[in-house]
């Protein structure tokens, strides 16, 4: 799949990560071969990736504090969700961050839960084959796992 083809998929959430947009994302990639539901898990775990970074995820949650009024920093199931929603947002929004942090900020509200959209390329799969599909990717989706973005966790 190519990324205009992944990315004019994902403009069908109309940049919120609702139950219906990803509902209707999964039965309209599930139309597809099974070779591009492969390839739209491909590209969604490389757009992850590619956020999963310092300087986003150390950004702190924007609508909490700690007791003491400081800021309340992103669990790692925070920035993965954070990070979906930035993905939903749509292409525009998505390459936009890597050159102005700031622009990553309004996703770490705990208003913008992209949670749902990592399971679209499973729902689609099981709507086309009528299994479950087992899947791994070429690229870790999991908050801190790539070891570029992250430059002190480096063994």
């Amino acid at each position: 799949m190519t990324w205009a083809d992944f990315w004019a998929l994902i403009a069908t959430l109309n940049g919120e990560v609702t139950e219906e947009n990803c509902h209707r994302l999964a039965e309209e990639l599930s139309r597809h071969p099974v070779s591009d539901i492969v390839g739209f898990a491909e590209r969604h775990a490389e757009a992850l990736y590619r956020l999963d970074q310092e300087k986003f995820g150390t950004l702190p949650v924007i609508d909490m504090t700690l007791r003491d009024g400081s800021p309340f920093p992103q669990s790692s199931d925070v920035f993965l969700y954070a990070r979906c929603a930035v993905v939903a947002a749509g292409r525009a929004v998505w390459e936009s961050v890597f050159s102005d942090t700031d622009k990553f900020a309004p996703y770490t509200s705990t208003e913008c839960d992209g949670e749902r959209l990592l399971y679209v390329p499973d729902e689609a799969y099981e709507l086309a084959t009528g299994k479950e599909w087992d899947r791994t990717t070429r690229h870790c989706f999991e908050s801190y796992s790539n070891r570029d973005g992250w430059p002190h966790l480096r063994n």
